[in-house]
């Protein structure tokens, strides 16, 4: 039977009672749901999973978005991406990310994230210290600490997020492994706009949906004038009373709400500390829509993109 623990904090809590190598009843789907509707972000500890397993859980929530370059997939599995600085002969087995910024997955899509499906495999240690946490941020709080004011002038505006704005930023870091993206690769990811605030599919709540990471452009402001409400709302939405951060055992599966929070890897490992990792991005093309009521979950109807509500 399954067993919700809340953090105490912000954000997080932990599942237990329940095995994601195992199909979801309607039962348990809906109560992970509701969950993630609470917390925002849920870790099962103690999961055994291979690519398929993680693969066929992460299904429950919607589609998988792969790789746009098509590197660093798990062999048969490609919907199952890997996330590593481990190398073998000589060669990366994972696409390497620390030193991410903040960020909101998949933003930049027509239609949006909304989850992250990460398993930890192995976990980056010095010592007895756990290195390579995954910090977030609640955009829920961060929507409702903003100054009334600025929800009326903003209630309406919509931003444009782009897919390249993180790459080169990543791309450009030392150590990295990415390379430019094609034009082709650019065409399949183009720019893409979204509401600032939108209403969360799960509990109806009001959020900031902006992130360092994609956020280019707020379209009803002049340029100059949305350069300084961006950085402003990026400097409001990372305070430290929004925070959580989790730290990693081996067997945690995380799923994130990326509608609800931000993140970002921390960047406190080297070369020789390794950290591999396997991630599903799941879209919501399904959250938006009423049949998820049918597997036990109230959600408001829609669309599979994001809405103002």
């Amino acid at each position: 039977m399954i067993s919700v623990e809340p953090s105490g904090k912000v954000l997080g809590a932990s599942v237990r009672g329940i095995d994601l190598a195992q199909p979801l009843s309607d039962v348990d789907f809906g109560a992970i749901l509701q969950a993630l509707g609470d917390y925002g972000v849920l870790r099962f500890p103690n999961q055994r999973l291979d690519a398929a397993a993680l693969r066929d859980f992460s299904l429950n929530f919607g589609s998988i978005q792969g790789s746009v370059t098509g590197q660093f997939a798990e062999p048969g599995v490609p919907e199952v991406g890997i996330l590593s600085n481990v190398v073998e002969n000589g060669k990366p087995i994972g696409l390497a990310d620390a030193g991410q910024d903040w960020h909101t997955d998949m933003s930049y899509n027509e239609t949006i994230g909304f989850l992250n499906v990460l398993y930890a495999v192995k976990v980056p240690r010095r010592g007895d210290q756990v290195l390579g946490a995954t910090a977030f941020s609640d955009m829920g709080a961060a929507y409702d600490d903003l100054h009334p004011d600025l929800k009326e002038r903003l209630k309406d505006a919509t931003a444009t997020h782009d897919f390249n704005k993180f790459w080169e930023m990543m791309r450009t870091r030392p150590g990295s492994r990415r390379d430019p993206l094609s034009p082709a690769q650019r065409s399949n990811r183009p720019p893409s706009v979204h509401p600032l605030f939108m209403s969360h599919p799960i509990t109806g709540r009001r959020v900031l949906y902006c992130n360092p990471g994609y956020a280019v452009r707020i379209n009803e402001l002049s340029p100059d004038e949305s350069e300084r409400v961006l950085e402003a709302l990026f400097e409001h939405q990372l305070q430290p009373k929004f925070r959580y951060q989790h730290s990693w055992s081996e067997g945690d599966v995380l799923v994130w709400d990326h509608i609800r929070t931000i993140h970002m890897a921390v960047a406190d490992y080297g070369p020789g500390e390794e950290r591999l990792m396997k991630r599903c991005q799941v879209m919501a093309d399904r959250v938006f829509e009423s049949g998820f009521r049918e597997r036990g979950v109230t959600s408001p109807s829609g669309r599979g993109r994001a809405q103002r509500g």
